[in-house]
């Protein structure tokens, strides 16, 4: 039987193209707008990857205090290099060492700036009016540009440590010049200079120079860098105490020396005890204190160079040009980053903890879900024997809408079938009509989406339950009845079922598989008992008629009609409830560009359901408990932590390259097990086949990270509006039986 509802449209004069209609407009402004927000979603994720990718670049190998190897030999460095001064530089190509003047010190510092350490030593050397020679390195420098700054202001003198605190002996030539360039960007970008002081990590006299070393030294000179190196080490790092540090420090006999201290690199509190005694000391003996570009200038001809303050500083020079603003442009980066990730790991220890908590709710409230809906006393009333209306919307469902009607018209519960044909072009209608099986009406409409398609359906059902399906689902012989019988309580207004992916033999199948039983399922019972149902999946979903019309129907005002409509009952003071055993086999979208356009539609229309009801937060009665319980719990559960979730695998790889890979990887199997035994108790309830949770471990390495960017996308898309219609995807029609599923 067929019932049109609408005159079919005028066909067009011959020769002339008919006009877009005004929802084919909609939908062209649409689907214009959808590629513009995936470039500003996947955007947004390129820049969180940089943002981690530098800081962990950042941390990546500062303060490892050890050289790649030792004991090399030093046959190819001239002898008078290796017993010369600590001061080595290239002036016309030629190697040329500088020893620091007797009763001189030179007090040079490594691995700086550090937060902590690095202002009480230029407190220290402020108060004894003593400068220093800093050494820094380039990611501490542009973490911490204000030390900088003020260390360059005071009258220290800085020169280049690299940037990452690496042993440059065993480096190529690039990574060398990059050490230096970006060290040389920072110190730009924080104190507006560059310097031609160089010392390598894990240097110490030059008598430690090697084969493997010296190279670097000849090349850092031809370009106009002075190497500076150490003739008395105070071993500060050790921690030997701070008599020991003063000792080990002092030079023999009024000798000259370059000093080494660290004002970074670990715990400095000795050297901080240790070094105004240590100041102290050497100017009771007679010793002055001055920079290596002081001792430089002094070995000068007189009148030859700067005067004696600049002679303190003349290793820097005024950064111009694109070194400053590149410098700028570094540090203003790393000050996001240095915000950004801190920030992102205070959440995902939040969005952890309700993870982990959501896990525990829900195999506690699953398990006494179960429990108690299947006792033998259990029920919900007296039988439900009547018949109801079953609606299947449908829009070129040609592929499966036979195997859809059969399957309903071997129900074991009596029903009406209503096909609402949504304008299909396929020739859906047609298929239905020729099937000539008993109670199936197909009612006609001009394509208006499916909410206008299931109101229709509506319209047209002659009996007070209504169970509203998708034209490519299968249901089970029992499936209609198990699905009405909780209506047998009054307070009931929609029944939730048991929805499955058939084809499940695919790896996508198989990833949204594990997601149908353990996630939407263990969902579903828990928000079962705890009275705050958000959504009645469109596969398999049951509606006292009443109440549909009582809250105006299926609305078209957000992508997720069924998650409207049933926050909508809720806020009504009508009951949602899961039905378990009411099973119905859906076909899952077979690939990545479908699966994306689903799961785009479902979390975009979430979002909009829960900004539609919002006025819940604030109401009283059902609507405000659904306002005060559910939706915070969507909120979390179904926006916040899915968002946050797939980074635990940005941040476990994070972590493994830059921080503790053993570690890292052990916190990422954990969190593996607890979601397998989540999934495992899952499988158990739903009497599924564990060998799907074979496929969990690469779910959780790329398919989580798809879900990640739709939802971004989806917000996005929320943050800039715009609407969809609905969308019809592919299908192949072999869910055909229970049997084809798998």
């Amino acid at each position: 039987m067929t019932t049109p509802t609408t005159p079919p449209a005028t066909p067009p004069a011959r020769g002339r193209r008919r006009a877009p209609s005004r929802m084919e407009r909609a939908a062209g402004r649409a689907a214009a707008l959808q590629r513009p927000r995936v470039l500003l979603a996947l955007l947004l994720l390129l820049a969180l990857t940089c943002v981690m990718l530098l800081d962990g670049y950042l941390r990546a190998e500062v303060g490892g205090d050890q050289r790649v190897r030792t004991g090399a030999s030093a046959s190819d460095v001239p002898d008078d290099v290796l017993d010369g001064g600590p001061i080595l530089s290239f002036p016309g190509g030629q190697a040329t060492t500088v020893s620091v003047p007797d009763k001189t010190i030179v007090l040079t510092f490594d691995d700086g700036p550090d937060p902590t350490w690095t202002p009480q030593v230029l407190d220290i050397l402020e108060k004894y009016d003593v400068p220093g020679t800093f050494f820094l390195v380039g990611s501490m420098v542009a973490r911490h540009p204000g030390i900088v700054r003020d260390m360059v202001e005071q009258g220290n003198e800085v020169g280049v440590h690299t940037f990452t605190h690496v042993d440059l002996s065993y480096q190529s030539q690039a990574r060398v010049t990059r050490e230096i360039e970006q060290t040389q960007l920072a110190l730009a970008g924080a104190a507006g200079i560059t310097t031609t002081l160089f010392r390598a990590p894990y240097s110490s006299q030059t008598d430690a120079i090697d084969n493997y070393s010296w190279p670097v030294y000849e090349s850092l000179g031809e370009d106009g860098y002075t190497s500076v190196f150490i003739d008395t080490d105070s071993d500060d790092w050790k921690r030997p105490g701070v008599s020991k540090i003063v000792e080990w420090a002092t030079p023999d006999d009024g000798e000259g020396a370059s000093v080494l201290f660290h004002d970074a690199g670990g715990e400095r509190s000795q050297t901080i005890d240790a070094l105004p005694k240590y100041i102290e000391k050497m100017k009771a003996k007679g010793y002055t204190f001055t920079t290596v570009s002081g001792v430089m200038a002094d070995q000068q001809p007189a009148g030859a160079g700067p005067t004696d303050e600049q002679g303190l500083q003349a290793a820097h020079h005024e950064a111009t040009g694109a070194t400053l603003y590149e410098g700028k442009a570094l540090i203003a980066a790393v000050a996001v980053a240095e915000w950004t990730v801190p920030a992102l790991s205070a959440g995902l220890v939040i969005v952890g903890v309700a993870v982990m908590g959501r896990f525990a709710m829900m195999l506690v409230l699953a398990r006494r879900h179960h429990r108690q809906r299947n006792r033998r006393r259990f029920g919900w009333g007296p039988p439900v024997t009547g018949p109801v209306s079953v609606i299947v919307p449908a829009y070129n469902e040609k592929e499966c809408i036979e195997a859809t009607l059969r399957s309903l018209a071997r129900s074991t519960h009596p029903v009406e079938i209503i096909v609402v044909d949504d304008g299909s072009t396929d020739g859906t209608a047609d298929i239905a009509e020729s099937l000539g099986l008993p109670g199936v009406r197909v009612v006609r409409q001009a394509n208006a989406g499916k909410p206008a398609a299931l109101n229709n359906g509506v319209r047209h059902a002659r009996y007070d339950i209504v169970v509203m399906m998708d034209g490519d689902t299968v249901f089970e012989p029992d499936t209609v009845r198990h699905l009405v019988q909780p209506f047998a309580d009054p307070s009931v207004g929609a029944v939730a079922g048991n929805a499955k992916v058939g084809n499940r033999h695919t790896l996508i199948g198989a990833w949204q598989h594990i997601e149908y039983v353990m996630g939407f399922n263990l969902d579903r019972r828990m928000y079962d008992l705890l009275r705050c149902m958000p959504t009645i999946p469109g596969a398999i979903g049951a509606f006292r008629r009443e109440a549909v019309l009582q809250v105006g129907g299926m609305s078209d005002d957000t992508l997720a009609e069924d998650t409207d409509i049933t926050i909508a009952l809720h806020r009504a003071g009508w009951r949602v409830v899961y039905e378990e055993h009411a099973r119905a086999w859906t076909e899952a979208p077979g690939s990545l560009g479908q699966l994306w356009s689903q799961r785009y539609r479902w979390s975009y229309g979430t979002m909009q359901a829960l900004w539609k009801h919002r006025r819940s937060l604030t109401d009283k009665g059902p609507s405000g408990r659904f306002g005060r319980v559910g939706m915070p719990l969507v909120v979390l559960f179904q926006v916040v932590t899915p968002v946050f979730a797939p980074l635990i695998d940005v941040f476990t790889l994070y972590s493994m390259l830059f921080v503790d890979f053993r570690a890292a990887l052990l916190a990422w199997l954990a969190v593996l097990g607890v979601q397998l035994v989540c999934a495992a108790y899952a499988f158990r309830l739903d009497r599924e086949k564990y060998r799907y949770l074979l496929m969990m471990p690469l779910q959780q390495l790329a398919y989580r990270q798809m879900m990640y960017l739709v939802l971004i996308h989806s917000c996005v898309t929320a943050l800039t509006g715009g609407r969809l219609r609905w969308q019809k995807l592919k299908r192949t029609g072999e869910v055909g039986t229970r049997a084809g599923a798998g």
